[in-house]
């Protein structure tokens, strides 16, 4: 989480509608940055409340080493309002965070809509409903763009973009600048069920869960395998940089193979057979899904072991929670 001043004097405001766990937590980010933030919740009892519990979080995080003083002292400048209209008035950015319900968004998006600056710059924070649909419920929707933050915000680097077909360019690259200003890592991607993360995130967990049903681990060794063997590499590559390293016609047998056994949701993709046709096997032949000059291709894999030699070490020192029992379903 990045602190003071951090945002290159935009947004001169920031309104945060809704006061659960993320908006209580994107407050903190905002405020910790140096923005001045305005919060409200459903009613003016629970707006009071939520002031109460974002200074018991900022506390908390300083009590812990993870926040400076300095910044605590910003959290407890963060203003609160009543209403919708008393919190969004002279703001430059509305960060709605409200429950998934369409209904209550319309209402809310609406609310913001009719009282915010012209030049207001508002996004719903949502993990699945379409940005499309939403946009509709905002007037002059050009200004309007979906977020998706990953809990917890303050700590969690990532965050989804996600324009509707209205959103103006320039919306898209101010959030985006905004975004890296505060120390996070946006990714611009399009309207689709679930957008990118819930659409990887849900699919791995459906596997888990089947490993689990079927017999093959407990949910503590699924856990290990997924944390301790690819979910290593993670924090450094992503699925295509890791397949290109490790081969894509390695890729391909073993696709084979999980079809054979399990059926056809292991279907190798045509993108991935056609590549492998060409020779375009990865790192090794200078290209796979992505391209590399000779040179990318020797510091890739230095550089690879360079990060997971540190993380190891870091593992050593903060080693993963030990909690819960129990197994399973």
């Amino acid at each position: 989480m990045q602190e003071r001043d951090s945002h290159h004097n935009w947004p001169r405001g920031a309104a945060v509608i809704g006061a659960g766990t993320m908006g209580l937590g994107v407050a903190e980010c905002f405020a910790a940055a140096g923005i001045r933030v305005i919060l409200t919740d459903a009613t003016p009892e629970l707006t009071r409340g939520a002031k109460g519990r974002l200074l018991h979080r900022a506390r908390g995080h300083a009590d812990a080493g993870l926040l400076a003083e300095s910044a605590v002292v910003m959290v407890e400048a963060v203003e609160t309002a009543d209403d919708v209209a008393g919190t969004v008035g002279d703001v430059g950015l509305v960060f709605e965070a409200v429950p998934e319900d369409i209904g209550l968004k319309q209402e809310i998006l609406g609310a913001c809509s009719a009282a915010a600056p012209r030049d207001a710059v508002i996004v719903s924070n949502t993990s699945s409903l379409p940005i499309n649909d939403l946009s509709e419920f905002v007037g002059r929707p050009g200004r309007f763009c979906g977020m998706h933050w990953f809990n917890p915000p303050e700590w969690t680097p990532g965050v989804e973009v996600i324009p509707a077909a209205a959103t103006a360019p320039e919306v898209v690259g101010r959030l985006v600048e905004f975004l890296r200003a505060i120390g996070k890592r946006p990714a611009v991607v399009g309207d689709g069920p679930g957008f990118v993360a819930n659409r990887i995130q849900n699919a791995l967990f459906l596997e888990a869960v089947r490993c689990v049903e079927e017999g093959l681990a407990s949910p503590q060794e699924v856990d290990e395998v997924v944390r301790s063997c690819f979910g290593f590499r993670l924090p450094f590559f992503g699925p295509f940089q890791i397949s290109d390293m490790a081969g894509l016609d390695v890729y391909e047998n073993v696709l084979d193979v999980l079809k054979e056994g399990l059926g056809e949701r292991f279907e190798a993709p045509e993108s991935l057979r056609k590549l492998v046709e060409e020779g375009r096997t990865g790192t090794k032949s200078g290209a796979g899904f992505l391209q590399y000059t000779e040179e990318e291709q020797e510091r890739l894999l230095i550089e690879r072991d360079r990060r997971y030699a540190a993380l190891n070490a870091l593992l050593e020192d903060l080693p993963p929670v030990d909690a819960g029992f129990g197994d399973g379903p």
